[in-house]
């Protein structure tokens, strides 16, 4: 007897295997969900860290405008502004238990070696008038033979014919100069174009002149925080150039500027006596009140008569009645026309002139007293700005040998004795002339110089990072900003972000957390 045996179907385990496999999908593709909704979190919260950041390096440009808007006194009897980490480094922004949410700011500019190199970096900023300016270049050529010319030549690893190209792209005529390019050979390359005969825009642009390469520009410093890292060492050696001094680590850039103005006023922030203009009482009554009457005589008689170079003898100018109705016939190139002359003005209700004996005698020990109070309150012009004069006390030693009519033994003697931040214990140093009251230049030399050099700057130059004390992206900017009209505005801004961070957070000054 043939007994069957129940059929059983194989559905039911081939059912559990399909739904293993789904579910093993399903499983796979949630993990999947979820590791890509985690890796767009995370992109989210870095992207969203990189934009705090860079609103910290933001913060450092109001702070930076908050700061130059305070009294300078002030700011200098809290360190000053150019090298001061208390004022200038790790500035909080944003504050948390945990360092890695903990945001700051820091500011740094390039420093200066005890000989006038560029060496390290500070916390503080760098005023612009330490930089040659290209677009007042031109006008050094009024006070001195091929002026532009030996000032360019200064610059480490220029050259005559890269020089004669500069000043071609910057002059208004098509005339090539010795060794320069106008028009004719930038027309001829492919493609053509033409040169700027006017103010520069950019730095940038002079890579547009003949043989200007970007090594020159910008030297072997690639991430622009003027440091010169292991994987930079290999570009320090530029060829055609002796960079052995490491002048041209940071090139050319470094060296030039556009931008660099100073406010012409006196130390309370009011305008100065313009001493050239056209109403005499009312100049004389400006003096007076800054001054004394016989100051104020003698220069408004000075304006009538100019210069006496007779030889008779001169009575006192205390006293002496002007006669406001004689027009003002001469006008002062600069205030030190004053020093060491005699004058001679027809006084009030009288037909003849008088000779009054020199107020301002041309000796070291008489001008230590009086020229602060003249530069301090006197000008030759009421411009309220005076763009492109390089500022002795900060300029790099290579600007400095550029000046016409420094020596190199007045480069040593300036290196050796300024203050990169005049304080009250050397105020001279507040003025250009103290180049004139210290004998490093005589009386004449001085007198040339007067239009070149400050000691002053309106423009100020830094770079910003913002980052966290821990575990966070970092932002940099490079700013350029303007206080010649009172309220700073930002001039310039460059994104250094690209560049890389640029600077340790030992150096930029974040606190860690207290591990206990």
């Amino acid at each position: 007897m043939n007994i069957r045996r129940p059929y059983r179907s194989r559905r039911p385990a081939s059912v559990l295997l399909l739904t293993l496999i789904v579910v093993v999908l399903l499983t796979f593709g949630a993990m999947t969900f979820f590791e890509r909704m985690f890796a767009e979190r995370r992109a989210s919260e870095a992207y969203g860290r990189q934009v705090q950041a860079r609103m910290f390096a933001d913060s450092g440009i109001e702070y930076l405008k908050y700061v130059l808007l305070q009294d300078p006194a002030a700011v200098l009897e809290s360190g000053g502004m150019y090298d001061n980490p208390e004022l200038m480094q790790g500035i909080l922004v944003q504050d948390d238990e945990q360092a890695a949410f903990r945001g700051r700011f820091t500011v740094l500019a390039p420093k200066l070696s005890d000989t006038g190199y560029y060496s390290g970096v500070r916390y503080g900023l760098e005023n612009e008038s330490s930089r040659l300016n290209l677009n007042t270049l031109l006008l050094i050529d009024n006070y001195e033979e091929d002026g532009a010319r030996k000032v360019l030549l200064a610059l480490p690893g220029m050259t005559e014919s890269i020089a004669d190209a500069i000043l071609d792209w910057i002059d208004e005529d098509d005339e090539p100069r010795l060794l320069g390019a106008e028009r004719d050979y930038y027309s001829s390359l492919d493609p053509p174009y033409e040169p700027r005969n006017g103010p520069l825009h950019s730095i940038e642009e002079l890579l547009l002149v003949r043989d200007v390469t970007p090594a020159l520009l910008f030297g072997a410093d690639s991430n622009r925080n003027g440091l010169i890292e292991e994987s930079e060492k290999p570009y320090t050696v530029i060829e055609g150039v002796d960079n052995s001094s490491g002048a041209l680590n940071r090139g050319w850039a470094a060296y030039l500027t556009l931008d660099s103005a100073e406010r012409n006023v006196r130390a309370d922030g009011q305008p100065k006596i313009d001493v050239n203009s056209d109403n005499l009482e009312e100049l004389h009554q400006q003096i007076a009140a800054v001054l004394d009457d016989e100051k104020a005589n003698f220069i408004v008689a000075y304006r009538q008569g100019g210069p006496y170079e007779g030889n008779d003898a001169g009575r006192s100018a205390s006293g002496f009645q002007l006669d406001y109705n004689q027009p003002g016939r001469v006008k002062l190139q600069t205030i030190l026309d004053l020093v060491g002359v005699k004058t001679s003005a027809v006084p009030q209700g009288q037909s003849e002139a008088t000779v009054l004996d020199a107020v301002f005698p041309d000796n070291l020990a008489s001008m230590q007293t009086y020229l602060p109070e003249l530069m301090d309150n006197l000008a030759v012009n009421a411009s309220p700005t005076i763009p492109g004069r390089l500022n002795i006390n900060q300029a790099p030693r290579p600007l400095l040998n550029g000046i016409p009519g420094i020596d190199a033994n007045a480069v040593e003697q300036i290196i050796a004795d300024r203050d990169f931040e005049v304080g009250p214990e050397r105020p001279e140093q507040a003025y250009e002339t103290w180049l004139l009251t210290s004998g490093m230049v005589d009386l004449e030399t001085m007198k040339r110089l007067l239009p070149l050099v400050t000691t002053g700057g309106s423009v100020y130059r830094a770079q910003l990072v913002g980052y966290y004390d821990a575990e966070g992206p970092g932002a940099r900017v490079e700013v350029v900003l303007d206080a010649t009209q009172g309220t700073p505005v930002l001039k310039r801004r460059r994104e250094l972000t690209q560049q890389g961070p640029g600077y340790s957070l030992d150096v930029l000054g974040a606190e860690v957390d207290d591990p206990r």
